[in-house]
């Protein structure tokens, strides 16, 4: 039984043939630039699949958060915080084209309406699926969330390593950077407190 169910799921990329063909393009011409034989078995292929991969990895211009979060506005009278800590964030500096990545913590305080839970990780991923920096990924996910539901507050803080500190440059493989963003009854001490409690403690 559970292997027929599995048989009935398939996953299927589909990419702009033309767009591909000429990011593929580009990316020979840097290969070759570098010094690599563009032609040696097993670079043959990688513009093709580095085309495919940057499309996947930028493929948040192609979403639009604001319509994500309001597919699934529901009506609640549910007046205290809403926190969806631990989401993984993958983006890429707009700087250097190097990953960044790390975790997103977001909360929100009702105000007549919730959203629904899974809508928050994907407008995360919406945003950060972008060419970015991480002070303004903390920014749009607040200012999202804020349009979609007017709620009492919002807070948003966003915990990521950058390749482009850890590889290269100033090479320091630990640091991590923080960021924040908060509106509404976050910018009170006492709430801003309660979220940084909760996303800190560890619950088993």
């Amino acid at each position: 039984m559970i292997a027929k169910e599995m048989k009935s799921y398939e996953k299927v990329e589909r990419y702009d043939t033309e767009m591909t063909d000429a990011i593929a393009e580009n990316y020979k011409e840097i290969i070759n630039n570098l010094g690599e034989d563009v032609n040696r078995e097993g670079i043959v292929s990688t513009p093709v699949r580095a085309a495919k991969a940057m499309q996947y990895l930028t493929h948040g211009y192609g979403l639009d958060p604001l319509q994500i979060l309001k597919s699934a506005l529901f009506t609640e009278d549910h007046r205290q915080m809403i926190v969806v800590k631990d989401i993984e964030v993958y983006s890429m500096c707009e700087h250097h084209m190097l990953p960044f990545f790390g975790k997103a913590h977001v909360a929100y305080i009702p105000n007549g309406q919730i959203v629904g839970l899974s809508k928050i990780p994907r407008i995360v991923d919406a945003f950060a699926r972008r060419m970015q920096v991480q002070e303004r990924l903390t920014d749009q996910i607040k200012d999202c969330i804020q349009e979609a539901l007017n709620p009492l507050g919002v807070a948003v803080v966003i915990e990521a390593q950058h390749m482009c500190m850890q590889m290269r440059g100033i090479q320091k493989q630990n640091s991590v950077t923080t960021t924040s963003s908060f509106t509404g009854a976050f910018e009170k001490d006492k709430t801003r407190k309660e979220f940084i409690s909760l996303i800190s403690n560890k619950f088993s």
